[in-house]
């Protein structure tokens, strides 16, 4: 699955100049800062995505996530330390505008992550993949600037969920 999201990954990034010489295509990136809850560890993340829309309503984006520090807490009643190590994920997106500058999205897909949980005798480094499914809405400041927020739930296959808050700065192509 790593490399079928690696793929997916690279071939959106190839794709992403192609595709923005069309004028017909809308292609978008965003970066910004994203807050994962995840088994009472919170965890900061710097997120960049880039997508595409078929049409006015559906799309599909890919994301990628660097943690940016460690948050402690506790295992089996012993302290830890939890840090982000990244997060990727492909997702399919449908959009509802409810005006020209602001819509609603909502968005399924699948990722993968790595955290890495260390204490005083050592670390460990525990990847899985998940189930994701989110909300949000965009406004755009000019039809090619705006602004982004989200929240999306994994559920991992391994056993566990988090939730994730985005807020992104959003250019389109």
């Amino acid at each position: 699955m790593r490399s079928l999201i690696l793929s997916a990954a690279a071939l959106a990034l190839i794709a992403t100049p192609a595709l923005a010489q069309d004028p017909g295509a809308n292609v978008y990136g965003s970066v910004g800062y994203s807050q994962m809850d995840a088994e009472g560890f919170n965890l900061g993340a710097v997120t960049a995505r880039v997508g595409t829309r078929f049409t006015p309503n559906l799309g599909v984006e890919g994301e990628l996530s660097f943690g940016l520090g460690d948050d402690s807490g506790s295992l089996g009643g012993s302290p830890v330390n939890a840090e982000l190590e990244y997060d990727a994920s492909v997702y399919g997106v449908a959009y509802l505008p409810v005006s020209p500058n602001f819509e609603l999205f909502g968005r399924v897909g699948y990722g993968k992550n790595e955290i890495k949980f260390s204490d005083t005798t050592g670390s460990l480094t525990v990847d899985d993949e998940s189930w994701n499914y989110g909300v949000g809405a965009q406004y755009s400041f000019d039809g090619q600037n705006g602004i982004r927020g989200d929240w999306t739930r994994r559920d991992f296959q391994d056993g566990g969920e988090a939730d994730v808050w985005s807020l992104n700065f959003v250019r389109k192509f």
